[in-house]
């Protein structure tokens, strides 16, 4: 059981060696975009729509604080 963790580990460890030393890296270079894209369409509708958030989830939580109470 333990021999295998550390076979899986290193075969992981082996994986990821190669894709860092992967001498393309167009795909490494889209992934980074794709997250980039994401945090900021994420930090813009958190800042246009902190409000309402706040309202729902309050609002989630009151009830959900009256049904144990």
């Amino acid at each position: 059981m333990l021999k295998s963790m550390k076979n899986k580990i290193q075969l992981a460890a082996m994986k990821a060696h190669h894709a860092l030393m992967n001498p393309s890296g167009d795909q490494m270079t889209g992934w980074l975009i794709v997250v980039l894209i994401v945090v900021v369409v994420g930090a813009v509708f958190m800042t246009l729509y902190q409000g309402s958030i706040t309202q729902i989830w309050n609002s989630i939580v009151s009830k959900i604080t009256g049904l144990l109470s």
